[in-house]
């Protein structure tokens, strides 16, 4: 792309549409064209299988195209030509889609989703990665969809909102899916060369409704509030050391987790009352402090609220060695242990122990309780149904803990128990026994659906989550299972409402 930040020409990019559409240049397509295997390898960085897959159907526009724009591998320009009867070579030059002798010079691939709004699919480009380049990325490169973008996407909220804030935009991924939910897009970048990318995304794929600015974090839109802001910060830590590559599409260009803060912080004087922000980060571990205590105290600092869920922890080696080969430097070229201590010398200079990845949703206070939930939440996403296929996915799973929160916050601890109660259609329940015991020594509620809880339940809590239909309320069945168990009902009761609270908050029972 060059960094051209002109509004690429519209009739060229009508011409590349009906070309790549006349292509069926389609993620369903490909998966036909090479198969599963195939696809398999090339998630994990093997292009080989798909190359001769495709080599098997030359000829086939689709064919041609991946090859050229997916893979990035060089196509004779009869074969790349007939492939763009419309746009022609001269026009993908035009574009920047070759340079000037011909040669793939960006990655453009087909990306199908389904959200709450339905099935869509676009064309997404960005810079060529390292499969194409063979090589060390260039400081900066402008990034496609990758699993954290993809699992950002899917974790925005479905309702329609009046205006929406896309901070980092990168190649516009994440302005694109808030364009479905948002009347108004504003997406921001520091790099050039990205927003070049962003525009012609937004341009072959039809959506209007996104402007782009330039600039660093929120400059862009000084005095200006949002009903939701999303942000993929640059928030890999990145040694300020010379000699050590920092590659614009992750790093801040702050100490630590500086630019997760920052980003935090900031949200509180763009967020319209009751406005969410959503993104993903890095947190550190400090002597005496859990990466999520600090990550919570950002948001209290700035007075929001915050649901922060932590994915995963590294410890400080296994984190430099991960950034550093997704930079695409491997551990047997030169230099390369020379960026891990540089790495390490980093983090020691500030005594972290490990480095915590999750995402963080952020909402400005509006009325009513305010929310503070910390979880540390590792197993495989689940959507939001019992099949974890919902349309609404994570998304609405978010979108349905807030309300759930909001509800039962609304309620007291009378209130509570006056109500009735269902166990949602994904949660099933596992016991344990030791051999003999007709008790069981271990009970767990587990979620099919969102983001796949398992609860420690105690007989008592067990036996009033299965009696939970709707028909009763939760106190007429506490009270029952006192009875049964020869308990005290009032002690019973004040046992499991803060349970029963938070099983509704997490999505295992819903109001009736």
């Amino acid at each position: 792309m060059g960094g051209v930040l002109a509004t690429p020409d519209p009739d060229l990019v009508e011409r590349l549409r009906r070309d790549l559409r006349a292509a069926r240049y389609t993620v369903d397509e490909l998966e036909a064209l090479w198969g599963a295997e195939a696809e398999a390898a090339l998630e994990r960085g093997d292009r080989v299988p798909a190359l001769r897959a495709l080599a098997a159907q030359a000829g086939r526009p689709a064919a041609t195209l991946a090859t050229a724009f997916l893979l990035g591998m060089p196509v004779p320009g009869p074969e790349l030509s007939a492939a763009l009867p419309a746009l022609g070579l001269d026009g993908a030059r035009g574009l920047g889609l070759l340079d000037a002798a011909g040669r793939p010079a960006m990655d453009l691939r087909p990306y199908a989703f389904l959200d709450a709004h339905g099935a869509g699919s676009w064309w997404i480009a960005s810079d060529r990665g390292e499969l194409a380049t063979g090589g060390a990325l260039r400081t900066d490169h402008v990034l496609g969809i990758g699993g954290a973008s993809a699992t950002l996407a899917g974790l925005q909220l479905p309702d329609v909102v009046d205006a929406t804030l896309d901070l980092g935009t990168g190649c516009g991924i994440q302005a694109l899916h808030a364009a479905r939910r948002s009347r108004r897009v504003v997406a921001t970048d520091i790099s050039e060369r990205a927003l070049g990318y962003a525009r012609f995304n937004a341009a072959l794929n039809g959506v209007a409704n996104i402007e782009f600015r330039l600039g660093s974090l929120y400059d862009p839109v000084a005095g200006e509030r949002f009903d939701r802001i999303v942000s993929n910060p640059p928030f890999v830590i990145t040694p300020r050391t010379a000699g050590v590559p920092a590659y614009e599409y992750r790093d801040g260009g702050m100490v630590g987790d500086a630019i997760v803060e920052a980003v935090v912080t900031g949200a509180a004087g763009h967020l319209a009352p009751g406005g969410v922000a959503q993104l993903l980060g890095n947190w550190e571990e400090r002597p005496g402090v859990a990466g999520l205590e600090r990550a919570t105290g950002w948001a209290d600092a700035a007075g929001l609220e915050a649901w922060i869920v932590e994915r995963e922890t590294l410890d400080p080696a296994r984190y430099a060695e991960t950034w550093i080969r997704d930079g695409g430097t491997r551990d047997s070229d030169p230099g390369y242990e020379e960026l891990v201590a540089a790495w390490l010398d980093d983090f020691a200079e500030r005594r972290v122990a490990g480095v915590g990845f999750g995402y963080i949703l952020l909402r400005r206070p509006d009325a009513g309780a305010k929310l503070r939930r910390l979880e540390r939440l590792a197993a495989p996403l689940g959507g939001g149904s019992a099949d974890g296929q919902s349309a609404a996915g994570l998304g609405g799973h978010l979108a349905a803990t807030l309300a759930a929160f909001d509800a039962q916050a609304a309620l007291d601890d009378e209130a509570l128990l006056a109500s009735r109660a269902v166990v949602a259609p994904d949660v099933t329940e596992e016991r344990s026994h030791w051999p003999g015991d007709a008790d069981p020594s271990v009970i767990v509620l587990r979620q099919g659906g969102g983001f796949r809880r398992e609860v420690r339940a105690d007989t008592g809590l067990a036996a009033v989550v299965g009696a939970c239909d709707g028909e009763l309320s939760l106190g007429v069945i506490v009270d029952a299972v006192a009875h049964l168990l020869e308990v005290d009902a009032v002690a019973l009761r004040a046992e499991l409402v803060p349970q029963l609270r938070e099983l509704l908050v997490g999505g295992l029972l819903t109001l009736a």
